[in-house]
């Protein structure tokens, strides 16, 4: 049952995107079409998932046993960073067109403060592996559900009567925030 409040938590209730506004950069950039949202969402839980279990092993059995953690803030960008790099030289040898459907998306990822914030709550929080798992894989999910739900009313605003000062950013802030409301009510569920 715990694992059931974890992911309702990571998805909904402390959503690593609306909840804690970690991943502002592609949140905003990447969500003008709902096409492009849904690349980059199912990269983001495709890296997010794979960079949470080696940053969690390295801090578990290098990092903890040895004293080192104040090298783990370096020690997780240096992963993140090259698995990015690892995963996007496979991809584009093994699949081209998962390459191609995913390559704009997995350089983007690299700086996406969503995936390092998700590392770094999983070691404040010493989650067990198992736990390390859902929690990684819900806060992406959650992530991925935000920001299709958010691409989603952008197409729409953009062929709606919206005021020329708040066109743009503006009302993509506005957007952002009642959307990040309508996450809170689920706090009752989980916390």
């Amino acid at each position: 049952m715990d694992l059931i409040y974890l992911a309702i938590s990571a998805t909904f209730v402390n959503n690593i995107l609306l909840g804690q506004y970690l991943g502002n950069c592609t949140f905003l950039g990447v969500s003008k079409k709902l096409e492009t949202a849904i690349g980059m969402s199912v990269a983001v839980v495709f890296v997010t998932i794979l960079a949470s279990t080696f940053t969690w092993s390295v801090s578990a059995y290098v990092l903890k046993p040895y004293g080192l953690e104040f090298l783990q803030t370096l020690t997780f960008i240096l992963i993140i960073a090259s698995l990015v790099q690892l995963v996007e030289i496979i991809i584009k040898k093994q699949s081209k067109a998962l390459y191609n459907a995913l390559g704009v998306y997995l350089p983007l990822i690299t700086t996406n403060c969503a995936v390092m914030g998700v590392a770094l709550l999983i070691a404040k929080k010493e989650l067990g592996f198992i736990e390390m798992l859902v929690f990684s894989s819900t806060s992406a999910i959650g992530y991925g559900l935000a920001l299709i739900l958010f691409a989603g009313h952008r197409e729409r605003l953009q062929i709606s009567a919206v005021p020329q000062s708040m066109q743009g950013t503006a009302i993509a802030l506005v957007t952002a925030g009642i959307m990040a409301l309508a996450f809170m009510g689920f706090k009752g569920m989980a916390s």
